[in-house]
């Protein structure tokens, strides 16, 4: 194996993808240019787990002709077909095995016809490789396509097809014995080490042109250090649960680490004082808000402190008094209208202010229901008039037309509704009843200085 896998080839892969070292070694066992390959090998795993950057680092290592087609960009199965024949032949031009690349060649309409135009452009070559990148997420492909593909090496004795998906099915290929290699999800130690590679930068602009020699590599090790404890706290609160492919990690990082870094960047604190940035941005860690994808920028710590705004409803000044008319009639009986809404009964009650003349000293035998729980009760239309006129604390100079258009204009909002079952709108028989609960009808009431309180029952 070390033959196969020299120091300086390791130390290149590894560079370019990291964390792979198990999978690289077994690609290129299975590749190698002195040794015959398998006709089909499967790359699986989830996404972002690396296949596709492994796979094009080992063959552009290797000296063997190569081609990868992604198969997402394909619509239908001839797209496919037609498109890999084309690559195969820009492949073989590269590597001077083919006069010129002219187009796609001939047609492929069917998978017979894609092994007849491949064998040709085959024949006498030594070995191709051919990567289907995300053949199991082809589009309009047929149920016999990826047995087909898988069964090509052995029709053609030089050519080795790799085939890169998420799953591995055992009845997805129709064939045994072909070599499967994982690739399993970063753990969190690989995550953190593919991220502390690429830092972002800790000032925008690092320093001065009389003072950059000086400061640049003390900022790019305070920017190393900040980093690798920053993305270690953001994994722990955030990535762990909600971020766990690499490029959704360093998306949510890159959100929020220009916040996280603001107090450094003011002064107020320094780049090795991560406890304390830990502290002063702890709202950022628990908020989602930086997994959320938006086209409108929103800062995370400001959004988090902000209350919600509370939605206020206005009326017009009389339809508002209709309305409190409507609700104190649906929820005090008609007995205490007197007592209640006659003025010199009013008057008198709070002259003596022992409280109104509906306390009693004397204790009720049994305990009533509040009739706000009871719900509104319906009441005919000349009562609400009445109420309207006594709340009101001028005289009403409009006629009864206008009070009528002002009570359909309440229905028509569902403010008031009718009782009961057919009738007119407007017809003066009719019972009615509000639609609207305590905490609306007091709003309302504020807004035009009409304390609701004092004119129920309880």
């Amino acid at each position: 194996m070390a033959s196969m896998l020299p120091e300086d080839l390791s130390l290149t892969l590894l560079d370019q993808a990291p964390c792979r070292a198990l999978q690289i070694r077994q690609i290129l066992a299975l590749l190698s240019p002195n040794l015959p390959s398998p006709s089909t090998i499967l790359l699986h795993g989830v996404e972002a787990t690396g296949k596709s950057l492994t796979i094009k680092a080992v063959l552009e290592a290797i000296d063997t002709p190569s081609a990868i087609v992604r198969s997402q960009e394909c619509i239908t199965t001839r797209h496919l077909l037609e498109r890999t024949i084309a690559v195969v032949k820009e492949a073989l031009a590269a590597h001077g095995h083919l006069e010129e690349a002219n187009g796609l060649g001939g047609r492929c309409e069917n998978i017979s016809a894609f092994r007849v135009e491949l064998q040709h452009l085959l024949e006498g070559k030594e070995k191709f490789i051919l990567v289907f990148n995300g053949i199991d997420r082809q589009r309009e492909a047929a149920p016999t396509l990826l047995p087909a593909i898988a069964r090509l090496g052995e029709i053609l004795p030089n050519l080795t097809t790799i085939l890169i998906t998420t799953t591995s099915h055992p009845h997805l290929l129709h064939h045994a014995c072909i070599p499967h290699i994982h690739f399993p999800p970063y753990t969190r130690a690989e995550t953190l080490s593919i991220l502390s590679r690429t830092p972002l930068l800790l000032y925008a602009s690092s320093a001065s042109s009389q003072s950059l020699n000086t400061t640049t590599a003390a900022n790019d090790d305070d920017t190393e250090w900040l980093w690798t404890r920053f993305i270690a706290a953001v994994w722990d609160s955030l990535g762990q649960t909600a971020a766990r492919s690499i490029p959704d990690f360093r998306d949510v990082c890159a959100r929020l680490w220009p916040p996280f870094i603001q107090p450094i960047v003011d002064g107020h604190y320094g780049a090795r004082e991560f406890s304390k940035l830990l502290v002063k941005n702890r709202s950022l860690f628990q908020s989602e808000d930086a997994l959320i994808d938006t086209i409108v920028p929103t800062n995370p710590s400001s959004t988090i402190s902000k209350p919600k705004k509370q939605f206020s409803y206005t009326l017009p000044y009389y339809p508002t008094h209709l309305l409190i008319s409507a609700y104190l009639a649906s929820h005090n009986p008609p007995k205490h209208d007197i007592t209640l809404f006659s003025k010199t009964s009013l008057s008198k009650r709070r002259k003596r202010g022992g409280g109104t003349a509906l306390t009693s000293n004397r204790a009720s035998k049994h305990r009533k229901v509040s009739r706000r729980l009871l719900g509104p009760q319906p009441f005919p239309l000349e009562r609400l008039c009445a109420i309207f006129h006594a709340i009101l604390p001028h005289t009403y100079t409009g006629g009864g037309a206008d009070m009528m258009c002002q009570v359909a204009t309440l229905v028509g909002l569902r403010l008031i509704v009718k009782a009961g079952m057919g009738g007119d709108v407007l017809e003066g028989g009719g019972k009615w009843r509000v639609n609207v609960g305590w905490e609306f009808v007091r709003g309302v009431a504020r807004g035009v200085n009409f304390d609701v309180e004092s004119y129920l029952t309880e």
